[in-house]
Order: structure tokens, then sequence, then C-alpha cells
């Protein structure tokens, strides 16, 4: 059975970022079949740039890791920075995950997209 890497461990012991941003304007909540994993997104967007990022997720360590990695990656970016962050981006700072948990890595890219659409669709109804 392959094993978590250190830096799994240490996002899944000290995960960044978690929490709600309660006045969001993006914001999503995705879930896995496969597992049962649940990540909620929240985002806070100023002139197009991600000023704050959070997470909350029900799910495993691999789930919560890949969570917290995505909120890092964000924070400081364009909304067209974030939109090109990928599965492959997210594996690569975590240093791998095991073969039946890279799963986790796509649904928090998912949330990501999601939580983005959410910004553009409430973008156009102001």
């Amino acid at each position: 059975m392959e094993k978590y890497t250190e830096k799994v461990i240490e996002y899944f012991m000290n995960p960044r970022n978690m929490g709600e941003i309660p006045d969001a304007d993006g914001e999503s909540r995705i879930g896995s079949l496969i597992c049962g994993d649940i990540m909620q997104l929240f985002l806070k967007i100023e002139n197009n740039i991600i000023i704050d990022a959070k997470f909350k997720t029900f799910g495993c360590a691999a789930a919560i890791a890949s969570s917290s990695v995505v909120t890092e990656i964000i924070k400081g970016k364009t909304v067209e920075e974030a939109e090109k962050v990928t599965k492959k981006l997210i594996l690569e700072k975590l240093g791998g995950l095991p073969e039946p948990k890279v799963h986790c890595s796509l649904l928090a890219v998912d949330a990501l997209k999601e939580a983005l659409q959410n910004w553009k669709e409430k973008q156009h109804s102001k």
C-alpha cells in the first residue's frame, strides 16, 4: 500500500486557510460519490485578484491536504491565473498522492472552478 508523502501529512495535520468567508464573492460545495468527500471553497476577490481563500472539507487526509494546497496556490493570483490550476499542479505541490486518492486533487480543482464560476455569475447579475 502506498503511503502519504510528508507534505500531505503536514497539510493534513496543519491545514492552511481552513474556515469560511461569510461574505464570499465566490463559493462552491461539491462532493465525490466515489469516497463521500465534501469540499466547500470560499473566495474573496477584489479587482480580479483573489485576496483570500478558505475551505471546509469533510474527508480523508488527501482531500483536506488538496483543499489546503489549492487555497495557498490561488491567494494573490488573478482569476485567470487561478483558472489554470490543474490536478497536476496540486499533485506536484503535495509530492504526489497514492493512486486511489488522486481523485481528491481533482475534487479540489473542481471546487475551485465552481467557485470561480459562481463569482462570475454574481458579477454579471450586478
